[in-house]
This record gives C-alpha cells, structure tokens and sequence, in this order.
C-alpha cells in the first residue's frame, strides 16, 4: 500500500515512470511529466531513455549517449531524471524493467505513464497484462490517438480496472491493475517533427551526457 511506511520509519517515494525512445526530447515530454506528477501526486518522473525499442526501427536512431543527453537538457530545474538504467539493467522488454526496478528499489511505488499512442498497440507488446499487473497505469491523451487507444484490446482488458486520478493521489485507489485515463490540452509536439525540422540535432548533444542522474554512474560517450 502506497500510504504505508517503510521500515525505520521512511516513506515511500511515488515515482511516475515515462519510457521513450527521447530522440530527441522535447517540450512536450517535459509538460505531460509535469501534468502526470501534479495529477497523480508523484515525488518525480523518471524518463526511461530506451536503448532500443523493439516496435521502433533502428534508422534514425540517434545514439542512446546523445539521447540521455537532450533528455537531461530538457528535464533541467524540473522534478524529473532522465536514466539509461535499461542498458545498465540489461533489460530490453518494459515487463523485464520494471521487475528489475522494483526488485532494485523497494522504497519506492512507481506508475507507468504512457500516452493513448502505445495504448493503442499495448496488446503487442511482451507479456502486457504482466506489466499491468505490476503496477499502475497512466494513460496521457495524445491528438489522433484516443479512438484507436479506446478500441483496442488492451484497453478493453483494462477498462474492467479504472481508477481515478484523485483515488490515485490520495492513495486511496492505489493497486494494479489499475488504468487511470488523464485529459489535459494535447501537446501537438513529437519527435518525428522535430526530426524533420533540425536533421543536426544529435549534434548539439554529442558527448554532453557525463553522469546518469538515476543511477549516479558515469556515461560513456560512446555508447550506442
């Protein structure tokens, strides 16, 4: 139970786990974290800067280093860390991380956040009802996703466990499964356009990466 206390006395700390490609990161990462922690009541957002996304292919993909590191840059002053902890981990499966997450830091509750966009394709993803069993689940609306999230299998599997998000920020609600719908103004921003706007961007972040803000360990530079 999220209200309890952990042993000598110590709180648990609610963390919102937002995972992602971050090539690059953006604006919009930054202000839908910002929503999810004021809406759930989470200590923080951690970005969990994917090493490689099984469903997304590896063309255009801007070293993980380079990543971590516009990631950072945009989670400057905020309650957020951005970490490469999976490549550290080992894992490259969601379901895999958060095991790992959990068995690594037992003082802490965590809430998967993602947007209605891989709601929609959750059902593709390994052992999804296995990821949703682990803990909470909170979905951001994204433009032009919202009817395809709806009727897929995954949501209609969810939709048995919906939970509020004020049920969730008073710890009321709190267990897993559990799906917690959040509607706010779109962020219309995306990777892919930025993309297209700034073919350079990676360049401006190469080797800026020095010390994972999670884990506290040095970044290689060089890691791909």
């Amino acid at each position: 139970m999220a209200g309890a206390r952990h042993r000598a006395g110590q709180a648990l700390s609610i963390i919102g786990l937002l995972g992602g490609s971050f090539n690059p990161a953006h604006g919009g990462h930054r202000r839908i974290s910002l929503f999810a922690r004021d809406a759930l009541g989470l200590d923080e957002v951690w970005w969990l800067v994917s090493p490689g996304n099984p469903l997304k292919p590896r063309a255009g993909m801007a070293p993980l280093a380079t990543r971590l590191a516009s990631a950072c840059t945009q989670s400057r002053r905020a309650p957020i860390r951005a970490t490469a902890i999976e490549r550290e981990l080992g894992t490259r499966f969601t379901v895999d991380t958060l095991r790992a997450l959990q068995r690594r830091y037992p003082r802490h509750r965590f809430i998967w956040l993602m947007g209605s966009d891989n709601l929609a394709q959750f059902h593709r993803w390994k052992a999804w009802r296995d990821v949703a069993r682990l803990m909470p689940i909170a979905v951001i609306a994204r433009p032009g996703y919202d009817g395809r999230a709806a009727a897929s299998p995954a949501a209609a599997w969810l939709g048995r466990y919906r939970r509020s998000a004020a049920s969730v920020k008073h710890r009321a609600g709190w267990s897993a499964p559990a799906l917690i719908q959040l509607r706010f103004d779109p962020d219309p921003r995306s990777a892919t356009a930025l993309r297209r706007a700034d073919p350079d961007w990676a360049a401006r972040y190469r080797g800026l990466a020095r010390r994972d803000p999670v884990t506290h360990h040095p970044v290689d530079p060089d890691i791909a």
